[in-house]
């Protein structure tokens, strides 16, 4: 039968890539909490358009920055392109400028850069590792409905079949990332020109939105797009001299970042990454009972007697 040929693969295949999986699973468990952080720590009317525009008057005099990011868990705004190869970190309460990192800032950082390099410049082991991850679904689909039973094997294959929409999803969702696959179809025609200042984008955007929910500014495509927390939601808008424009929902990251419902969709995405760890963990428990049980010795062949006649 073809059904032990593919748990053979499936079990090797795991064992392969178990290293890379695991770095790639925990470090996406690390960063679903984060758009959880970024939504439960901003309080509404705790940063307004006002006071970034203070804070860049006097951290960018000469108007030369190019991005912010806010990161409310830390009260923590950061300029880019005043200074050559760094940004300013200010905080946005004393408006001092910061001169070490924050805790939560650098887990999230090394954690994003594990999950997509291996902390080595290994994106391909990373996309080979992941495309990996789906083959293993797919064989543990080919090898038909199993029976379910209150055992290891029996809650490996529970959670595997009862999750298998999103754990399939998940790691499809950064695949897709990876090749820039968004299926959102290219951004409305028209003219562009030159992308606004940033005091004047963080003013028009102060207009229509509470900036303490504030992700990001930044350039992209020839325009500034900005990026902030609506109903839960981590929305794109294009910042222009007209006002804003709301750009196409991305889905593949929505998803994949787990920020399209806020608190929900990041639980979703803390419940993927611990599935997917609790079958990598069960799988290779698994494995190890077969592999290194004790096999009962066969039992010694007697030798009938001998059958005389006379």
């Amino acid at each position: 039968m073809i059904k032990p040929w593919l748990l053979r693969l499936h079990r090797w295949l795991t064992l392969a890539f178990a290293l890379p999986l695991a770095a790639i699973v925990l470090s996406g468990l690390v960063l679903s909490v984060e758009p959880a952080a970024q939504v439960v720590a901003a309080q509404p009317g705790s940063l307004t358009a006002d006071r970034v525009i203070a804070l860049l008057a006097q951290h960018d005099p000469e108007g030369k920055a190019r991005s912010l990011s806010y990161r409310a868990y830390e009260n923590r705004l950061s300029i880019g392109g005043v200074r050559p190869d760094d940004t300013i970190d200010v905080d946005t309460v004393t408006g001092r400028e910061l001169t070490e990192d924050g805790t939560l800032s650098n887990l999230f950082y090394y954690s994003r850069v594990l999950h997509e390099a291996l902390l080595l410049d290994l994106g391909w082991l990373v996309h080979l590792s992941t495309m990996a991850m789906i083959v293993l679904m797919l064989l543990g689909i080919a090898m038909g409905w199993p029976r379910f039973a209150n055992t290891v094997s029996g809650w490996h294959k529970g959670v595997a079949w009862g999750l298998l929409p999103l754990l399939v999803l998940s790691p499809l969702t950064g695949l897709f990332l990876a090749w820039g696959i968004s299926f959102t179809g290219p951004p409305p025609a028209g003219p562009r020109g030159a992308p606004v200042p940033m005091v004047e984008a963080v003013r028009k955007l102060g207009e229509a939105h509470d900036l303490s929910n504030l992700v990001w500014i930044r350039g992209r495509g020839g325009r500034l797009l900005a990026r902030i927390v609506e109903g839960g939601e981590f929305r794109v808008y294009a910042v222009g001299e007209q006002g804003l424009t709301a750009t196409s929902r991305n889905w593949v990251r929505l998803f994949h970042e787990g920020n399209f419902a806020g608190i929900w969709s990041a639980l979703m995405n803390v419940v993927i990454s611990l599935a997917l760890a609790g079958l990598m963990v069960t799988g290779l428990v698994i494995w190890a009972r077969r592999r290194f049980r004790k096999r009962r010795p066969r039992p010694a062949r007697t030798m009938a007697p001998a059958v005389t006649t006379g």
